[in-house]
C-alpha cells in the first residue's frame, strides 16, 4: 500500500485569471482546465519530486489561465517509502484519463514508472510531458547505438532487458514527450570533461552488473578511447556480495590509472568504492573519481565517501538553470514568492518548463478548436511541433521521438566530506548539434 499519498481528488490549486484582472468570473473563464501531476512526493525520490512540483506550481502562479480557460493541477504521488512504485503511477494515470476535464500530464521522473504508465496514457491519447526521465529505451528501440557499445554492434533494448519504445505505445502515436536528454550522453559527457579538462590519459571503469550502471560505463569507456585515451581496467561487480576491489584498484594504479569511472548509483556502493580508493590512490582531486546521475547531489555518497569524497565529478542529463543568465530573474522570483531557498533544487526549473511547454501546447489546442475544450489527442499534435520554445533551462523542441533537442549534459564537483553543501557545476557538454557517436 502507498505509504504517503496527496488526496485524488483535484489539489485546491486554482487560481483564477479573472481575480488578479478584478473583473467577474463570468465575464472572464469559460470554466477549467486541468492538467494531471505524476511525480514521486515520497520517498528516496520525494524530494527531487517535490522541488519539480513547486516549479510547476510557480508557472500556474505566474499563468493561472489558459485560452480563457481557469488552469488546475491534479496531483498525485507515485512513489511510497522504499521507493518509485510503478502500479501506483499506473493508477493515477487511469484516475487522470477518467476526469474529462484534464487534458494533459506532466510526470514522471522515474524510467520504471513511466513504463508502466505510458501504454496507458498512449491507448487514451493523453499528452505526457517528463521533466526529468533519462532511460533510451522510452523513445527508442536501442539502448546503446554501435559508436559506443564494446563490441561495435548496437545493444537493442531487448538485449538490455527493456521493452522497446514501439512496444510502450500501443496506439503508434508518439505521446511522451521529456526535457532531460538520455542515458547515451551521460557516458560520453564524462569522457569528454575527464579526457578534455581534467587532463587524463589512462582510465579504470567500473559498474555495478545493472544495465543501467553497464551501459553508462561502457558509453563512457568507448567515447574515452575514441578520444584517444585508455581503458586500463574493466570490473563489472555485483554490489550485493560487498566486494573489496582492492586488487583491482592495486593492478590498475600499477598499469597507470590515475582515476577511476563507475556506472551505478549510489544504492549499488558506487561512492564506498570512492572510500575504498584512498590508501591505494592518491586521495581526493589527484585521482577523480567520476558518475552518472546516480550520485550527483546526492547526500548520501558524499557519507559513503568519508574524508575521500572531495574530487568527485558527476553527470546530469539536463540543463542546470542557474547557468543561464537569462534563467536568473525567474530563479529569483520563485524563490522571492516561495520563501524558503530549500525549496529550489535541480528539477525545479525543469518542472517549470514541463509545465511552460505544455501551457503553449493546450494553448494552441484551444485555439485550433475554436476556443473549446480541445480533444487530448490535439495535446499531444502540438507538443509534437514544439521548436524555439524559451524556457529557464533553454530553448526547447521535440525531435520525433519526443526527445529534447537541447541535448546538454550538465557536470558538478562534489563538496568535499560535507554533505549538506552543494555541489558545483563546473561544465556544460552539449551534443545538441553534433552526437558523440
Amino acid at each position: 500500500m502507498r505509504q504517503s499519498r496527496v488526496p485524488a481528488l483535484v489539489v485546491g490549486f486554482l487560481l483564477c485569471l479573472a481575480a488578479c484582472s478584478g473583473s467577474s468570473p463570468a465575464a472572464q473563464s469559460k470554466g477549467s482546465l486541468r492538467i494531471g501531476v505524476d511525480l514521486p512526493l515520497s520517498g528516496p525520490e520525494g524530494l527531487a519530486g517535490t522541488q519539480a512540483l513547486d516549479g510547476i506550481r510557480f508557472f500556474v502562479q505566474q499563468h493561472p489561465a489558459v485560452a480563457g480557460f481557469d488552469l488546475a493541477l491534479s496531483i498525485d504521488d507515485d512513489a511510497q517509502a522504499a521507493g518509485p512504485d510503478p502500479q501506483a503511477g499506473a493508477t493515477d494515470v487511469q484516475r487522470f484519463i477518467a476526469d474529462p476535464a484534464l487534458v494533459a500530464m506532466i510526470g514522471p521522473v522515474d524510467a520504471s514508472v513511466a513504463r508502466a504508465e505510458i501504454p496507458i496514457a498512449n491507448a487514451a491519447g493523453l499528452a505526457m510531458v517528463s521533466p526529468a526521465t533519462t532511460s533510451p529505451c522510452l523513445t527508442k528501440d536501442v539502448y546503446l547505438p554501435a559508436g559506443l557499445s564494446p563490441d561495435g554492434a548496437a545493444i537493442s533494448c531487448h538485449d538490455a532487458g527493456f521493452p522497446s519504445a514501439s512496444e510502450l505505445r500501443p496506439a503508434h502515436v508518439n505521446n511522451f514527450f521529456r526535457l532531460s536528454t538520455t542515458d547515451d550522453l551521460q557516458g560520453p559527457a564524462a569522457a569528454d570533461y575527464a579526457y578534455g579538462t581534467l587532463h587524463l590519459l589512462r582510465v579504470a571503469v567500473v559498474s555495478d552488473h545493472e544495465a543501467y550502471g553497464q551501459a553508462l560505463a561502457d558509453a563512457f569507456a568507448a567515447r574515452f578511447v575514441k578520444l584517444g585515451g585508455s581503458v586500463v581496467g574493466r570490473l563489472d561487480l555485483d554490489p550485493k556480495s560487498n566486494p573489496d576491489v582492492t586488487a583491482f584498484f592495486n593492478r590498475v594504479k600499477t598499469d597507470g590509472a590515475r582515476a577511476v569511472y563507475f556506472g551505478g548509483p549510489t544504492s549499488s556502493g558506487a561512492c564506498a568504492l570512492r572510500q575504498q580508493m584512498q590508501g591505494v590512490f592518491d586521495a581526493g582531486l589527484a585521482t577523480p573519481f567520476l558518475g552518472g546521475d546516480g550520485i550527483a547531489e546526492d547526500p548520501a555518497c558524499i557519507q559513503a565517501a568519508g574524508a575521500n569524497a572531495t574530487g568527485i565529478y558527476a553527470t546530469v542529463a539536463a540543463v542546470d538553470a542557474t547557468s543561464r543568465p537569462g534563467a536568473a530573474g525567474t530563479i529569483a522570483a520563485f524563490k522571492a514568492s516561495f520563501g524558503n531557498t530549500a525549496d529550489y533544487g535541480p528539477l525545479t526549473m525543469a518542472g517549470y518548463d514541463a509545465a511552460g511547454v505544455l501551457y503553449a501546447a493546450v494553448e494552441r489546442a484551444v485555439k485550433a478548436a475554436g476556443g473549446v475544450r480541445p480533444p487530448r489527442g490535439n495535446v499531444v499534435s502540438q507538443l509534437s511541433v514544439t521548436e524555439g520554445f524559451e524556457g529557464a533551462t533553454g530553448t526547447i523542441g521535440f525531435d520525433p521521438a519526443g526527445d529534447t533537442t537541447n541535448r546538454m549534459v550538465s557536470i558538478y564537483e562534489s563538496p568535499g566530506p560535507e554533505p549538506s553543501l552543494p555541489w558545483r557545476l563546473v561544465d556544460v557538454v552539449d551534443y545538441s548539434g553534433t552526437l558523440p557517436f
